[in-house]
């Protein structure tokens, strides 16, 4: 079986790292993206779809989601590669091609560009015996479209932003929406604290998750306990919250520069292995600013000096995007 070769290979589907493969399109490169959740857009798709962005250039605001859409949008007129739910595990270098081995393939590339912001994260899972066999039924821990819970009685478990923007975008569209929190306190802006306790939301604090009532199949009631107390909660979906676990994880064994968890780089996003370069939060360097729109300015800076790596005879500096369309 032959061996696909990209000429560079994505690691984190993020801002910077669709910004990327859409400047790799320009620069006419075939490009793979891979990205650990089960989505594109990172953070902003995960942890904060509906919370206004203010650090990009040309929108005064922009909601996170809408950013991340326009930003596929973008990537995607040049057709890449998406791989999603998979972890790079090992990058190894065999005569100047990389393979990156995940959890569940073998990818071949001739650069790759790191753009894991924080590292791959998972969602923090409900620690109940019976919680695994209604995952990915009606036990969700993202909400990827708001109107499959049109109509249906929701339970939200968590304090911090997420759980508050969820149950307030919900609460329109739903009958019932129940928001539980084991503290009395929340995590979230205390704008949107203000906004929950202003709406029809039900809230009740401190609670914590104490049964699932269902058929194995689907959720039909929660149990939540305050002590001695125990109250019952009928519901068709149930939402949780409770952050994210992230980490360089795997990549702090390719033998990289490291420094505070960050990957070190040069002006060219060069890491201190020929032909793997570094974009976007995950990487550091002096006088480096963690914004959405350093990410941006990051991103072609590594396409443009991969693009020359892979094709010596190709300019760093490329065309100005209005020359080529």
């Amino acid at each position: 079986m032959t061996k696909e070769i990209y000429d560079i290979t994505i690691i984190g589907g993020g801002p910077s790292g669709l910004f990327a493969a859409f400047y790799g399109g320009m620069r006419q490169m075939k490009v793979k993206i891979i990205e650990s959740m089960p989505q594109l857009g990172g953070q902003l798709s995960a942890l904060y779809p509906e919370k206004y962005i203010y650090d990009v250039a040309g929108f005064p605001k922009v909601l996170a989601q809408d950013l991340v859409n326009s930003l596929k949008e973008q990537a995607m007129q040049f057709n890449p590669t998406v791989v999603l739910e998979e972890s790079v595990q090992n990058v190894d270098k065999n005569e100047e091609i990389f393979e990156l081995t995940t959890d569940k393939a073998v990818h071949y590339s001739k650069a790759v560009l790191i753009t894991a912001g924080v590292g791959a994260f998972q969602p923090r899972r409900l620690e109940l015996a019976t919680a695994q066999q209604y995952e990915g039924k009606n036990l969700h821990y993202f909400v990827n479209d708001l109107n499959a819970f049109a109509g249906k009685r929701v339970l939200v478990c968590g304090g911090g932003d997420s759980a508050l923007d969820w149950s307030l975008m919900l609460e329109p569209i739903c009958p019932e929406i129940t928001l539980t929190h084991r503290r009395d306190k929340f995590r979230a802006h205390e704008h949107s604290v203000e906004q929950l306790m202003n709406s029809k939301v039900a809230v009740k604090t401190p609670y914590q998750i104490k049964e699932l009532i269902g058929d194995g199949d689907m959720i039909s009631a929660v149990v939540l306990e305050n002590g001695d107390v125990k109250e019952t909660v009928e519901v068709d979906a149930v939402v949780v919250n409770y952050g994210f676990i992230s980490s360089l994880g795997p990549i702090k064994t390719w033998g990289l520069d490291i420094q505070k968890n960050s990957i070190v780089v040069n002006s060219k996003m060069e890491t201190n292995i020929k032909g793997i370069y570094a974009a976007g939060d995950v990487c550091t360097y002096d006088g480096k600013v963690k914004l959405i729109a350093s990410g941006f300015g990051e991103a072609p800076t590594a396409i443009n000096n991969a693009k020359s790596y892979i094709d010596p005879n190709a300019k760093t500096q490329p065309l100005h995007s209005t020359s080529l369309f």
